[in-house]
């Protein structure tokens, strides 16, 4: 199941310039999802970069990979300075975790030292929550904010991939709750013990999901993002 844009939807981000952190994970397929909504998709991997951008997007991949990198290629303080000055950032799966305020379970290199993150929401993730990548599933999900997609019928659930994806267990003042997997709809219940769990929260203009609608063809979550960043959702 797939949601393509509309013709309207297909030029709404248009004039936008959007960037993708590409240091690792499927920066490529963010890319493409933005030029689809008619946006200049832009791979950053310098802080200069980011001089030029409206948006940007942190993608699924490795979180503690992602993290040593911009460190390594010095973008993680100037990303950091601009989400406090506004800039709106989407992060999806490892991206999610890389906004997060606070990781529940947080890697730890040689020396001890737990993996950072840009922080800017004020959620607290849990890595691999939904398991291995054995236990990987997709399910559909009721997701807010996406009103400007209503048909005769509604707005169409979100078809969400999970894979290897982090939940939400806190969320602090002002952070809106888009969208949570219930415990009958995910293929491995046993893991969720009977309780709702998180996947897409909004704060301003930050968003964030544990899935990857960029690899089911559901276009709306982008779109989404994109009318944050004009002021229009």
């Amino acid at each position: 199941m797939t949601n393509p844009l509309s013709d309207a939807s297909s030029r709404v981000g248009t004039g936008l310039r959007i960037g993708v952190l590409a240091l690792q994970g499927d920066f490529r397929e963010h890319i493409h999802a933005v030029e689809s909504a008619g946006a200049t998709g832009v791979g950053i991997r310098r802080p200069s970069e980011l001089d030029d951008i409206d948006g940007l997007i942190i993608p699924g991949g490795e979180s503690t990979t992602i993290d040593k990198l911009s460190r390594i290629f010095e973008v993680r303080e100037p990303i950091q300075q601009r989400i406090a000055e506004g800039l709106p950032v989407y992060g999806s799966c490892a991206g999610m975790i890389l906004l997060a305020k606070e990781i529940a379970d947080p890697a730890t290199d040689l020396k001890g030292n737990p993996q950072q993150t840009f922080g800017g929401l004020d959620i607290t993730v849990r890595r691999n929550a939904f398991g291995r990548q054995r236990e990987s599933f997709e399910t559909d999900l009721d997701f807010k904010g996406l009103d400007f997609s209503a048909g005769q019928d509604g707005v169409d659930p979100v078809h969400a991939v999970f894979i290897r994806g982090p939940w939400v267990e806190r969320v602090g003042e002002g952070v809106e709750v888009l969208a949570q997997v219930d415990p009958d709809h995910a293929s491995h219940t046993s893991a969720l013990h009977g309780v709702a769990r998180i996947v897409a929260v909004r704060s301003g203009r930050l968003l964030a999901t544990s899935f990857h609608p960029e690899v089911t063809g559901e276009k709306r979550v982008h779109e989404l993002f994109i009318r944050m960043i004009r002021g229009e959702a």
